[in-house]
C-alpha cells in the first residue's frame, strides 16, 4: 500500500492532466474537502484521509486500487 505523500502525487497528476501546470497541495485539500491546515496535518503524520479519497474515487468513478495500490 502507497504512503500518503505518494498519494498526493497520483492526485496532482490526475489534477493536472494533460497540461502538466503545477499542483499545489491546497488544490488537494480542496479536491478532497479538506481544510488546507487539516490536510497539512494528515501530511506531517504521514496519515491517510481514506474517506475523503474513497469519496473522490466515487465521484470520479476511479478505481480506488489504483490510487492506493501499486
Amino acid at each position: 500500500m502507497r504512503d500518503f505523500r505518494t498519494i498526493i502525487e497520483i492526485l496532482k497528476e490526475q489534477l493536472a492532466g494533460d497540461t502538466k501546470a503545477k499542483v499545489y497541495d491546497k488544490d488537494v485539500a480542496n479536491l478532497l474537502h479538506i481544510s488546507q491546515s487539516k490536510f497539512a496535518t494528515i501530511k506531517k503524520r504521514n496519515s491517510m484521509p481514506f474517506t475523503e479519497i474513497l469519496e473522490y474515487c466515487h465521484q470520479r468513478g476511479l478505481c480506488c486500487s489504483e490510487i492506493f495500490f501499486d
